[in-house]
């Protein structure tokens, strides 16, 4: 009897045990819903520019799910993990209400590719469409494209308050002044050859070499010869041992009583100036190597020199994007190198922590598209990275300063490459940081330091770079004054 009754029990355990394996294996197949997602919206597809990339979807289900690549593309789709549970999929106040997939493409050298990711939950399935852009290379090319020079590119530096110096008021005469006495009106030293190479020893493969054109010029907007001949001079130094070189349109922008801001009305009358300065530098120039990249203007505003975007809609962003077309165009027309050069493009202001401008902001068209990239820049979170403190009109202090390097600060600069990465993946098009910092030298500098780190991390993970701004080296005694924060930037970036 004794040993009935264990068999018995048993028998019990072992078809409990069987019914409630059938009970698992109903409720892993038993979805009742199953959508994708990225950025919290619904999609049906995804889309990558020609470089290598990632991003992460979501898997909204609550059964137990997988996922799968046709075997022919796993050389370049790449995603994990292939299962996941299910969550609760109705209710909307859940705390899980997805998992992840990561999903990366390599770099495509080729025409453009396409694929698909499909998702299985239970007797539901969803089909993500996976394309990817290609390089298509001219086989006449002889120019790196946008994405292999900002892949190369290493770390950058801004060779500030340099050539593009733009004094003013009664303290400055210009009448007989000498491309030196510009060159050093703001306070630094004439560039030379052994500051170059500094700047290059300590990993900075990539200078930008901001130029003022506009006070240069006479009134048939011909740009003085000593002029350009000293901007070439500095741009031999810069180019020395295959590093990069930048020039742009600089303090011609930016400031209140600029001549060149965006806006529709004048946009006749100023592009004729704007484009007779970069035909003469392309001539001048055209010449050069890939390594010289020519960028279109820096932090262009609008004709109330508004540093806030002006609204979606706005008629400025129809005139920066004319311009920059205008640019583009006028390169590209003058033949030799410049017909591959690699030209840089912005955002109203360089803007690229307000979706806004991100928005607004238009591809130029090109026969060689391949050979445009964008450049933004950041100096996020603004209270951190620069100082914010005084008195206002009415004679109250203020104090807006962040002095501390904390998870919000992380979550700031995290939300300007989030989007940064998203508008200009959407348009096909590599960026870098044209000018970050945290640039207020009366912060501590371990905190700086925390900021370099982080950035240059951020920076390699989105694969870009960056270019510090000035600073950093003293041009005068010739050391590196910052150290710390260089070796950060360095570290963060695998240099």
């Amino acid at each position: 009897m004794k040993t009935r009754q264990i068999f018995i029990y048993a028998l019990l355990f072992v078809t409990a045990l069987f019914s409630q394996s059938c009970s698992d294996s109903e409720d892993a197949v038993a979805a009742t819903g199953l959508s994708v997602t990225k950025d919290g919206k619904a999609i049906t597809e995804l889309k990558f520019n020609a470089a290598e990339a990632s991003t992460m979807i979501g898997v909204v289900t609550d059964g137990d799910w997988t996922a799968s690549v046709p075997d022919a593309d796993t050389a370049w789709v790449k995603i994990s993990p292939h299962a996941g549970y299910g969550w609760n999929y109705k209710d909307s106040t859940a705390t899980n209400s997805r998992s992840y997939i990561r999903v990366e493409v390599t770099t495509n050298d080729g025409a453009a590719r396409q694929s698909a990711i499909t998702l299985t939950a239970g007797s539901l399935s969803q089909v993500i469409t996976v394309s990817q852009s290609g390089t298509e290379v001219d086989p006449n090319d002889p120019f790196e494209s946008a994405w292999d020079m900002v892949k190369n590119m290493k770390l950058g530096y801004n060779l500030g308050n340099t050539l593009e110096s733009n004094p003013a008021g009664d303290w400055w005469n210009p009448v007989g002044k000498t491309p030196t006495d510009y060159e050093t009106a703001w306070g630094q030293p004439a560039v030379t050859q052994a500051l170059i190479d500094s700047i290059h020893n300590e990993g900075f493969n990539v200078i930008r070499v901001p130029v003022t054109w506009g006070i240069h010029m006479d009134a048939s907007n011909k740009i003085d010869e000593a002029w350009m001949n000293r901007v070439e001079e500095v741009v031999k130094m810069a180019l020395k041992d295959d590093g990069y070189c930048i020039i742009n349109v600089m303090h011609d922008t930016g400031a209140s009583g600029a001549w060149l801001y965006a806006d529709m009305d004048s946009y006749p009358a100023q592009t004729v100036k704007y484009q007779a300065i970069w035909k003469q530098i392309a001539e001048r120039f055209k010449d050069y190597d890939q390594h010289l990249i020519f960028e279109s203007f820096n932090e262009i505003l609008d004709k109330n020199f508004s540093w806030t975007a002006p609204a979606a809609g706005n008629a400025a962003y129809t005139a920066i994007n004319k311009l920059q077309q205008d640019f583009v165009d006028v390169v590209r027309s003058t033949g030799g190198n410049n017909e591959y050069r690699n030209l840089a493009v912005t955002t109203y202001a360089a803007t690229g922590n307000n979706a806004v401008p991100l928005a607004e902001f238009r591809k130029p068209a090109d026969k060689h598209p391949n050979h445009l990239y964008a450049t933004i820049h950041s100096y996020d979170p603004y209270n951190f990275c620069n100082y914010n403190a005084g008195k206002d009109d009415a004679g109250n202090e203020y104090d807006y300063n962040i002095n501390v390097f904390d998870d919000d600060c992380k979550a700031t600069i995290d939300n300007v490459f989030s989007m940064v990465s998203s508008r200009f993946s959407e348009l096909g098009m590599p960026f870098v940081f044209g000018e970050f910092g945290a640039i207020d030298e009366k912060k501590s500098v371990d905190e700086r330091v925390k900021y370099a780190s982080y950035v240059a991390t951020k920076l390699k993970a989105y694969k870009t770079t960056g270019l510090w701004w000035m600073g950093l080296y003293n041009r005068e005694t010739k050391v590196w004054y910052d150290q710390r924060i260089v070796d950060a930037l360095k570290s963060g970036l695998g240099i």
